[in-house]
C-alpha cells in the first residue's frame, strides 16, 4: 500500500444488473445502451462536487461555464454576477475603485469564504486565487479546473473587451507583467489544467474541460504493463498492471520487461503544442508531465514543486537546454547544462524527486545502477539532493567498467559519493554491469531475502525506468518548440534529429515526442565502432554474435546490448508482449533475432542509422573548432558525422550535444592536435580552458574534481554473486546504522 493514496475520485456506481436487463430488452439496440451509458458518466461528473473554473481575466470562463452547466444540466455560478455584486450589491468595477486592489482581494476573499455550493458548475474571478483561505475552502468541495490560456491571447482579449485595468495591477506595471505575476497563484490550486490554445471556441474548450474532468475522475484508466505482458481474455496475469508509483518504484517489471503505458503514449493537437512555444522550458515540463502523470500519482501542485526545484539554479544556463545555431541546417541542443555535465542531467535532478514522492515512507530503498560513464555521476548527483529525510531511507550505488569509461568521467563519479550514493567499479564492460542488475532484479529469492532481513527493496535509475525516461521526452519537444519560436520554422515543418544512441532511451524519447506530435521527420542513429544498432536498423537482425564491445573515445554509447530497444518493438508491434518476450528470448540465448518485414519497415519510417570511426570524430572535433571555434564532445562529433552522411538538407537537422566536452580532455587535447597531453584531468582542463573555448570548461566539473581529488572508491570483480554480495554491505552499513 503505497504512501499517496491515490485520490477517490466521486464515481456513479454503475449498475451491471440494469445495463444487462437493457441489452435483453433491446437485444438490437445496443447504441441505445451505449448512449444510456454515455449519459451516466456525464452526469457522474457531478454528483455532490463542484467543477470550479479558474483562469485569468479574458480566458474565458464565464461562457465555458455556462455551457458546461447546460451540458450536465447542472446549477451555474458565476463568482462576479451570483456571489460578489450581489454580496456588496455593487458591480465588480465599482468595489475596485472605492476599496484599492489590495483591500479588494480580502474583501473578494471574505464574500467566498460565506460562499457554499454543491453539484455546480463555479466560475471564479481572475483574482479569487489570489486569496488563499477562500480558495482552501473552494477546494474542499471542488475539482479546481485551470483555463490555461497563452498571455498573448489574453492580452489581445482584453484589448478587444477594452479592459484596461486588472485587480493587483499598479501605475507602471504592464498587463503582461501582471498576468506572469498572477501564474504562481493559479498553479497553487488547480486539480487539473485545459490548454486553451488560440481560436477555439468555447464550446469546445468546454469539451475539453469535460474531458479532462473525465479523465481526472477515473484514475484507474492509467496503467502501466509490461513490454513482455501476454494479453488474455480469460484472465490477466497477476499483479501485471501497475499504477504509475508502482512503475517508478519498481523499476522493471518482473517478468524482466520493461514498463511502457498501457493504453499509449498521450497526445497533444497542434495547437496545444503552439500554445506552449512561448512558455519556459519549466512551464513545458510541467505541462507534458501532467498528460503522463495521473494526478491520483503525483498531484498537479506537488508536480509542479518538484519541477522547479529540478531545473532551478542547479543550471548554468537559464534556458537548461538552450538550442544553439552551428552551421548551415545545423543546430545544437546542448544537454550539458546540470551540475554533472551531460544529458543524463535533464532526467536525474528530475527524477530522483518522483521517485522520493511515490515510495513506501516505511521501507529503505536502495537504487542499483548501472552506467557506461555519465550516468553514475549523474544518478549519484541528483539523489544527493533529495531533503535529509528522504536520504536518510533512499541510497543509490552505481556501477561502472572500471577501465571503460573517461578518466574524468571515473573521476567524478568517484567525487560524487555522498552519504547516500557509492561508485563501484566493476572489473568488465557496460553490458555485463547492465546485466547483471537486471539478474538481481529478478532474483526473488535475493529481494525477497533484503525485505525480510533488512526491510530494504530494490529500485533502479537507469532509463529502464519509466521515471527517467519520461523526462528526456520533455527536451526533444522543447526544442522543436524553440526552433519555432525563433521563427526559424513555422509549426507543422518538419525536422530531423539526430543523437548518439547507445542504450536506446534518448532516441527513443525523440521518437515518443514525435508520436505525441511533434512533427520529426527522420530520427537518425548514431552510433561510434559499436555499431550493433546501425545493422539492426538498416537490416532488421540484430546479432551480438562474434562481436566483442570496443573501447572508444565516446564511451557512453559502448554498448551492444540496448535495453529501451525493447520499449519502442513493443510499441511499434502494436503492444504484442508474446512476440517482445519472443525476440529477448532469443537475443538471450542464441544471441540474435530477426525482425519480420513488416515491423522492419515500421522501424524505417521513423529511423536510419550510421556510424562513425574513431578518426572522423576527432576529425569533426578539429574542422568544427577550426571553422566556428566551438568545441563538440566525442559523442556529440559522431553524431555530426552521421548527420553530414545521411541528411538531405531539406529541414533543419537538431543533433543532440549530450555531454560536455571538458569529460573527455584527452580525446579533445589529440583531436585539437596538442602534443602534450598530462595525465591528471584537472591539468587537462586547465590546458582546455586556456584556449578560450566555446563553450567554456564546465566550472561545476572543475569543482568536483578540485573537491575530491583524494576520494576512493571500490572495485570488484565481474560475478553476480560478488556484486550481490557488496550491496548486502552497503545495505548493513546504510540503514542499519539508522535503527
Amino acid at each position: 500500500m503505497f504512501h499517496v493514496v491515490r485520490y477517490q475520485h466521486l464515481k456513479l456506481t454503475q449498475n451491471i444488473g440494469f445495463s444487462v436487463h437493457l441489452k435483453l430488452i433491446f437485444p438490437r439496440t445496443l447504441a441505445f445502451v451505449q448512449l444510456w451509458k454515455s449519459w451516466l458518466s456525464t452526469l457522474s461528473l457531478v454528483g455532490d462536487q463542484n467543477i470550479v473554473l479558474m483562469g485569468p481575466p479574458g480566458a474565458g470562463k464565464t461562457t465555458v461555464g455556462r455551457i458546461v452547466g447546460h451540458k450536465l444540466g447542472c446549477r451555474v455560478i458565476d463568482v462576479d454576477d451570483d456571489v460578489l455584486e450581489t454580496t456588496w450589491n455593487m458591480s465588480v468595477s465599482e468595489k475596485l475603485q472605492d476599496v484599492g486592489s489590495r483591500q479588494f482581494i480580502e474583501e473578494e476573499g471574505k464574500a467566498l469564504l460565506k460562499f457554499s455550493a454543491s453539484g455546480s458548475v463555479i466560475s471564479l474571478s481572475g483574482s479569487n486565487p489570489m486569496h488563499a483561505a477562500s480558495m482552501q475552502h473552494v477546494k474542499k468541495n471542488g475539482i479546481v479546473v485551470y483555463l490555461d490560456v497563452p498571455t498573448r491571447d489574453i492580452i489581445d482579449r482584453l484589448e478587444l473587451m477594452k479592459v484596461d485595468r486588472i485587480v493587483g495591477q499598479d501605475s507602471g506595471i504592464s498587463m503582461r507583467d501582471i498576468l506572469q505575476f498572477r501564474k504562481q497563484f493559479y498553479k497553487k490550486w488547480y486539480d487539473i489544467r485545459v490548454l486553451c490554445e488560440g481560436g477555439l471556441t468555447a464550446e469546445v474548450v468546454a469539451d475539453k474541460v469535460l474531458d479532462a474532468v473525465k479523465r481526472y475522475q477515473d484514475s484507474e484508466s492509467e496503467t502501466f504493463i509490461s513490454t513482455r505482458h501476454i494479453r488474455s481474455e480469460i484472465c490477466e496475469q497477476k499483479g501485471s498492471v501497475k499504477y504509475f508509483t508502482e512503475a517508478v518504484v519498481e523499476g522493471l517489471a518482473s517478468d524482466g520487461g520493461l514498463f511502457v503505458p498501457e493504453k499509449g503514449l498521450p497526445t497533444f493537437t497542434a495547437g496545444e503544442w503552439q500554445s506552449l512555444v512561448e512558455a519556459t522550458y519549466v512551464e513545458r515540463a510541467q505541462v507534458i508531465l501532467e498528460r503522463f502523470i495521473h494526478p491520483a500519482d503525483i498531484p498537479a501542485f506537488k508536480l509542479g514543486e518538484i519541477v522547479e526545484i529540478a531545473y532551478g539554479e542547479n543550471f548554468t544556463c537559464s534556458k537548461i537546454a538552450p538550442l544553439r545555431y552551428l552551421t548551415g541546417n545545423q543546430f545544437l541542443l546542448e544537454l550539458f547544462h546540470g551540475p554533472t555535465a551531460s544529458f543524463k542531467d535533464l532526467a536525474l535532478q528530475l527524477m530522483p524527486h518522483l521517485f522520493a514522492y511515490c515510495v513506501p515512507k516505511r521501507c529503505n530503498y536502495l537504487v542499483l545502477v548501472a552506467t557506461s560513464g555519465d550516468t553514475g555521476s549523474a544518478v549519484l548527483d541528483g539523489f544527493s539532493r533529495l531533503s535529509d529525510t528522504d536520504k536518510q531511507r533512499i541510497a543509490v550505488v552505481t556501477f561502472f567498467p572500471e577501465d571503460g569509461v573517461s578518466q574524468i568521467q571515473k573521476s567524478q563519479m568517484i567525487g560524487c559519493q555522498r552519504e547516500n550514493g557509492w561508485s563501484v567499479g566493476v572489473k568488465s564492460d557496460f553490458d555485463f554491469c547492465q546485466t547483471a542488475i537486471k539478474k538481481i532484479f529478478t532474483n526473488s529469492d535475493y529481494s525477497g531475502f533484503l525485505t525480510v532481513e533488512y526491510g530494504t527493496a530494490l529500485s533502479a535509475a537507469n532509463s529502464i525506468n519509466w521515471a527517467r525516461l519520461l523526462p528526456q521526452v520533455i527536451y526533444h519537444a522543447s526544442a522543436y518548440l524553440d526552433l519555432v519560436h525563433q521563427d526559424i520554422i513555422t509549426f507543422g515543418n518538419p525536422i530531423d534529429v539526430c543523437i548518439p544512441t547507445g542504450n536506446f532511451g534518448n532516441i527513443l524519447a525523440a521518437l515518443y515526442a514525435k508520436r505525441m506530435g511533434i512533427p520529426i521527420r527522420k530520427c537518425i542513429c548514431a552510433s561510434n565502432g559499436n555499431n550493433v544498432l546501425t545493422d539492426f536498423i538498416r537490416t532488421g537482425l540484430y546479432d551480438l554474435r562474434g562481436r566483442r564491445l570496443m573501447q572508444t573515445s565516446s564511451p557512453a554509447i559502448d554498448i551492444l546490448k540496448s535495453s529501451n530497444l525493447e520499449r519502442h518493438l513493443h510499441l511499434i508491434a502494436s503492444g504484442d508482449g508474446q512476440l517482445v518476450t519472443q525476440l529477448f528470448s532469443e537475443l538471450e540465448k542464441q544471441c540474435h533475432f530477426q525482425l519480420q518485414k513488416d515491423l522492419l519497415e515500421k522501424l524505417q519510417q521513423d529511423l536510419v542509422a550510421g556510424w562513425c570511426s574513431e578518426e572522423d570524430c576527432l576529425a569533426a572535433i578539429h574542422s568544427v573548432y577550426s571553422t566556428t571555434g566551438y568545441i563538440l564532445d566525442t559523442h556529440t562529433a559522431i553524431a555530426k558525422v552521421v548527420a553530414d552522411r545521411l541528411q538531405d538538407r531539406t529541414c533543419p537537422v537538431i543533433i543532440s550535444s549530450t555531454a560536455h566536452y571538458s569529460k573527455f580532455a584527452p580525446a579533445i587535447l589529440r583531436a585539437l592536435r596538442i602534443a602534450e597531453i598530462k595525465q591528471n584531468p584537472l591539468s587537462q582542463l586547465h590546458l582546455l580552458s586556456s584556449y578560450s573555448p566555446l563553450p567554456p570548461v564546465h566550472r561545476g566539473l572543475l569543482k568536483t574534481l578540485k573537491e575530491n581529488e583524494k576520494q576512493k572508491h571500490q572495485i570488484c570483480a565481474a560475478d553476480v554473486n560478488v556484486m550481490m554480495a557488496h550491496i548486502e554491505t552497503v545495505i548493513q552499513n546504510k540503514f542499519m546504522k539508522v535503527f
